[in-house]
């Protein structure tokens, strides 16, 4: 046993370089899911489907994802092994993500191109995609906690693999644009070329950055060399028990809330709603991750306590209610003024993501046996909620809403689209801020307050 913290290797702060490594090791994810929340139900209507029928696709991803992380946190928590786990679903996600965006395989295979087998074919690949999705996900978070037992470290792990959630999304930006410009969509046959060509193009990406982390990261021995006490497998209910896993787990589900449905329905309010040009769903887009990069890099060189976390979650929270408001009541004669928006949203998405995943680590201190079902759980919670926030949306969406309208009623014509960018990610920081508000994050755990103020890299 050692004599004291300072002597304790998994105190002290980790090195840039393994910071780096485990920070590329999401990007399959990231690109992937990118690609996902950004123009899956895009597409899916653009081929035919009806919004409820893209709805249900999206859904069905989600609600695999939801029920995959609860079993994979379980079962890390129970066998360990995150390397393996990490691999086995990033190939899982390599070989699905090309037949969610490469058109219906059973209808080439039946000669039938009936919607309901698209829309069940699309399911399925949807289901298959975000089991493996969730295998990776869940094993990557978790290792967070049994890398390093310092927090300031925590939050650097966890504010790189932001920074590189921002680079995969504006590859995937980068991708699109070039994508879009060559390969023109005349006909359901060009659209499903071109989605193909992004899905291939980012599954390349991504599996290279994997490889990477695999190489450059080692299988984490906080587990093993801990004190039994630490080590053992920690029951559910021991979680059920703490009034902050419940606090952690509110402000994990609205932030993703806000992310993702606000992801979802980029693309179609720029092209639908304020009728930029086809370039901007891939513009305003890389503009946000752009900001969100910049913000997630310096994030890693602040040292962090609980009060600092509080205060820059409010920060973003409020920045983002500003902004949804903003997009309500943006008319579409000055709808360049999206990308002036389009800044304080990135912000506001770093700051909001870094500090709430950060807060996970706060709640799981040194009890790393249960790691794995706290991040497994709350992206349950993430899962579900954000399925059925799109389907309910998807479901009152038209598949023409302006055609109805006058120019006049155009200009300030609050659709789906405009709830679901503006008034839904505005409605969550609000209830995000205020669950943090009575959080107590100081007295979390014996680790937050010694370690949080160490100095953040070696």
């Amino acid at each position: 046993m050692t004599g004291g913290s300072e002597e304790d290797p998994f105190t002290k702060p980790i090195g840039r370089w393994s910071v780096f490594f485990y920070g590329v090791g999401h990007m399959l994810n990231d690109i992937t899911a990118s690609c996902w929340f950004t123009y899956l139900l895009l597409f899916l209507t653009q081929i035919g489907l009806s919004p409820r029928d893209a709805a249900i696709v999206m859904l069905s991803g989600q609600v695999a994802d939801a029920f995959a992380t609860i079993f994979t946190g379980e079962l890390i928590d129970r066998f360990g092994h995150f390397k393996i786990w990490h691999a086995a679903g990033s190939l899982l996600v390599a070989i699905s993500f090309s037949s969610v965006f490469g058109g219906c395989l059973p209808c080439s295979i039946l000669h039938n191109d009936s919607l309901t087998l698209e829309t069940f074919s699309y399911s399925m690949f949807a289901a298959i995609f975000n089991i493996g999705w969730a295998a990776t996900q869940v094993s990557h978070m978790a290792m967070v906690n049994c890398i390093s037992l310092n927090s300031t470290s925590r939050v650097a792990l966890t504010s790189s693999r932001n920074a590189f959630t921002m680079v995969a999304n504006l590859g995937l930006y980068a991708i699109a644009l070039v994508v879009f410009g060559v390969i023109k969509a005349g006909s359901k046959e060009d659209t499903e070329t071109q989605y193909r060509w992004i899905a291939y193009s980012s599954i390349t990406i991504g599996c290279c950055f994997v490889v990477i982390f695999l190489m450059g990261t080692k299988e984490p021995r906080l587990r093993i060399d801990l004190k039994e006490t630490s080590r053992a497998r920690i029951p559910w209910v021991y979680w059920f028990r703490k009034i902050l896993y419940y606090q952690v787990a509110m402000v994990y589900l609205l932030t993703r809330l806000v992310l993702n449905v606000s992801q979802a329905y980029l693309a179609f309010f720029v092209i639908d709603d304020l009728q930029m040009d086809q370039s901007a769903k891939a513009l305003v887009p890389a503009i946000i991750y752009i900001c969100s990069f910049v913000v997630s890099v310096l994030l890693q060189e602040i040292p962090w306590n609980g009060r600092r976390l509080k205060a820059y979650y409010t920060a973003g929270g409020i920045i983002w209610i500003f902004c949804g408001a903003a997009i309500l009541l943006l008319p579409r004669d000055i709808s360049s003024f999206m990308y002036a928006i389009s800044v304080f949203i990135g912000i506001a998405n770093a700051l909001m993501m870094v500090t709430a995943i950060s807060m996970q680590s706060v709640l799981v201190g040194a009890e790393v046996g249960g790691c794995a079902f706290v991040c497994g759980s709350l992206s349950f919670l993430d899962k579900m909620s954000c399925g059925l926030a799109l389907y309910v949306l998807q479901s009152h969406q038209t598949t023409s809403p302006r055609g109805q309208l006058n120019n006049n009623q155009q200009s300030v014509y609050l659709s789906v689209t405009r709830y679901g960018l503006g008034l839904v990610p505005a409605l969550c920081s609000f209830v995000g801020v205020a669950v943090t508000f009575f959080m107590e994050l100081e007295a979390a755990g014996s680790l937050s307050k010694p370690l949080l103020r160490e100095p953040l890299l070696e």
